[in-house]
Order: C-alpha cells, then structure tokens, then sequence
C-alpha cells in the first residue's frame, strides 16, 4: 500500500512539474482572449450555458446523495486542470494540448464536466492566459461539452460491446480529446471562412494544424487516464456512480 501511494503521489507531482514548466507564451488550442468577433462570443457563451446549469443541478444531486463523492470531484477537477494545462508545441509552430476530460466523464457523465471544465478553463485564463475570458463560452463548448457528451457515448458504446473498463475509458479519453480539437476547429472556421472553400475548408485547414501532434497526444492522454484510473480503483471501492 505505501508504494502505491509513493506511486500516486510520484505520478501526480510529475503532472504538476509538466504544467508548471509548459506554461511558456506560445499559441495554444484554446481560443485566445480577443481572437473571436464579440456576436460569436456572446452566441457560444448562450449555446453552452444550458449545458453548465444543468451540469450544476447534476453536481448538487450526487453531493447530496453521496458527500463523499466530493473528493472524487474535486481529483476530477483536478485532473482536467493539469492535462489541459500542458502545452505541447506543434510542427507547425503553434501548439497542442491534451483535455484531461475522460477520468470524470466515466465517473460522472458528462454533464458535471461542463461544469469541472469551465472552472478549469476560467482559473487557466486568469492565471496561465491559456485561453481568455470573451472566449469562455466556446472553448467551454468543445472541451467541456462537446468533448465530454462525446467521449461518454464512446464510453458506454465499448461497455455495451462487453469491452473491459480500462479499454472503454481509453477509447473514451482519445476520442473525446479529438473531438474537442474537432469542434474548435469547427468554431474557427466559421469565423474565419477561407476566401475560395468557405468554411468547410477553412475547418479542415484548422484542424489539419494540430492534426499530427494531436493524435499522439490524444493516444497519451488515453493512456494517462487508464493509468490513474488503476491507482484510483486499487484505493477506492466502486461504488453507484463511480466509473457509470
């Protein structure tokens, strides 16, 4: 049990000296402070407000059915802060980053994490200038909406199949890591439409960006995810509610 934890305690602070060390000014996938036009921050912000409230009465359901869950929100929370944290250059001289968003997916379902992520996203803009305050509501939407809602549709499809938990939370990781890349893509193409494709090739030209970094790091932040969850479920006996 104590080298578990040694484990636990050594992954975690690796993590943090990551974060630390990765938050060098470079451009990142969340959308940077004035980079939107104010109608499409303003229209972002109402299309994932919904999604936030409901994440909110969502939270407050499993405190009150189970006050011990909170600490299993709050490494969530946590979890989500440090991945999507790391900036990982790109060749293409922009940069990437994981979402962190599957571990509390699983746990919770996705609407919590519209909630866990958009606390995430607002302490790293105050504190990291990753992303900005106008631009809330839309990176808000891909990573902590989009990505979740798709991610845990994965999730429960693998378990349908009879997959193992390791290998759905895998699956549910990745693809919800590069479906956020998906929809932030998707936001600036419509903001930036190319002159000749329009908006369609204008999202496939953003996407193709962070295309070659992004899905190592996808598979990476699979992995990662598996990993804490084998530390979680060696000390935590699953309960309702826990890995859904």
């Amino acid at each position: 049990m104590k080298l578990l934890k040694n484990k636990k305690v050594t992954f975690v602070a690796l993590l943090a000296i990551l974060a630390v060390l990765s938050t060098q000014s470079v451009s990142a996938m969340h959308i940077m402070e004035g980079y939107l036009p104010l109608f499409w921050c303003i229209f972002w912000f109402a299309v994932f407000l919904p999604f936030f409230v409901v994440g909110l009465m969502r939270i407050k359901k499993i405190v009150a059915e189970d006050p011990n869950s909170k600490t299993m929100l709050a490494l969530s929370g946590a979890f989500i802060f440090i991945l999507s944290s790391l900036k990982i250059p790109s060749v293409t001289g922009s940069s990437s980053h994981p979402t962190g968003v599957g571990l509390g997916t699983a746990m919770f379902g996705p609407s919590v994490i519209s909630v866990l992520g958009t606390i995430c996203l607002l302490f790293q803009a105050l504190l990291l200038a990753h992303g900005g305050l106008t631009t809330l509501g839309a990176n808000a939407f891909s990573m902590a909406v989009v990505g979740p809602f798709v991610g845990f549709a994965v999730y429960k499809f693998s378990r349908s199949l009879k997959l193992s938990k390791p290998v759905s939370l895998f699956l549910c990781a990745t693809i919800a890591d590069l479906a956020t890349y998906a929809t932030t893509s998707l936001q600036l193409g419509l903001v930036f439409p190319d002159p000749t494709t329009g908006f369609v090739g204008s999202t496939i030209k953003f996407f193709g960006v962070f295309l070659i970094t992004q899905i190592p790091i996808a598979i990476v932040e699979g992995l990662l995810t598996v990993i804490f969850y084998n530390l979680i479920s060696e000390n935590v006996t699953e309960r309702e509610g826990l890995f859904l």
